[in-house]
């Protein structure tokens, strides 16, 4: 079976679709871009790079080196930080500290995974299916590092959502019965560098067990739109109150 955006197809049906449609004509360098590396995976990254650009110039415009990018006004609003998101109820912090960095090479090493990974599941699932696995990992991500890290740290990057695409590309290869042994070391060679000092492997854990859960909804769900909706809204909804409601520390 071929993955495809509203599910699953056997290799016949893809050739006899391919064979009565137009080969496309040449569109430029961005078309191409396009159709190799996914338009969300795209968009995605473009969202990262605009927000290290505002937040260098945050920094900057406080008296900060624009390298500094996280000693900055927007970062400090944005970023998450599990007691202060308890005490004042912000819980988009959850989502928006998904699209900050710590520096260029932070941000740099995360788009180059995003890349990577994202234009695989991307193909895979379609476009609104990946971008939901991409922003549910991102917020289960958040949660564990809500339950789990200390209140005081301050937490940022698209790590979590990265590992949930892993998480999410891993139930796609069960569900067309493909080798996981490729993506198992790739995850171990990721699960080990995390251990590293500042990198949190609590919240890459949570992003890659959410990617899974999310992605496997969409797709045992996959003739279902309805059920898919609803499963992940019930998802949604937990990982939310869990990490408004559950005292850290």
């Amino acid at each position: 079976m071929i993955p495809a955006s509203v599910g699953f197809q056997c290799p016949e049906c893809v050739r006899e679709g391919n064979a009565s449609v137009r080969p496309a004509r040449g569109g430029g360098g961005l078309q191409a871009a396009r159709s190799r590396w996914g338009t969300v995976t795209l968009a995605l990254i473009a969202v990262n790079v605009a927000m290290f650009v505002v937040t260098a110039l945050s920094a900057l415009a406080a008296g900060n080196s624009a390298l500094d990018n996280f000693d900055s006004p927007v970062f400090a609003a944005l970023a998450q930080a599990p007691a202060y998101i308890v005490a004042t109820g912000e819980w988009w912090r959850l989502i928006t500290a998904a699209f900050l960095h710590f520096g260029l090479i932070h941000l740099g090493f995360n788009m180059l995974a995003l890349l990577v990974c994202g234009s695989e599941l991307e193909r895979a699932l379609g476009r609104g299916r990946y971008l939901t696995v991409y922003l549910v990992s991102a917020l289960g991500g958040a949660t564990a590092i809500q339950l789990f890290a200390a209140p005081d740290v301050l937490a940022a990057g698209a790590s979590t959502a990265i590992y949930g695409l892993l998480g999410g590309l891993g139930v796609v290869l069960v569900a067309t019965r493909q080798s996981l042994r490729g993506l198992i070391q790739l995850l171990l060679i990721n699960l080990l560098i995390s251990l590293l000092p500042g990198l949190s492997l609590i919240g890459h854990l949570g992003g890659l067990v959410t990617g899974a859960v999310t992605a496997g909804i969409l797709v045992l769900a996959r003739r279902r739109p309805a059920l898919q909706i609803l499963g992940v809204a019930v998802l949604v909804v937990v990982l939310v109150v869990l990490a408004v409601s559950v005292p850290t520390g």
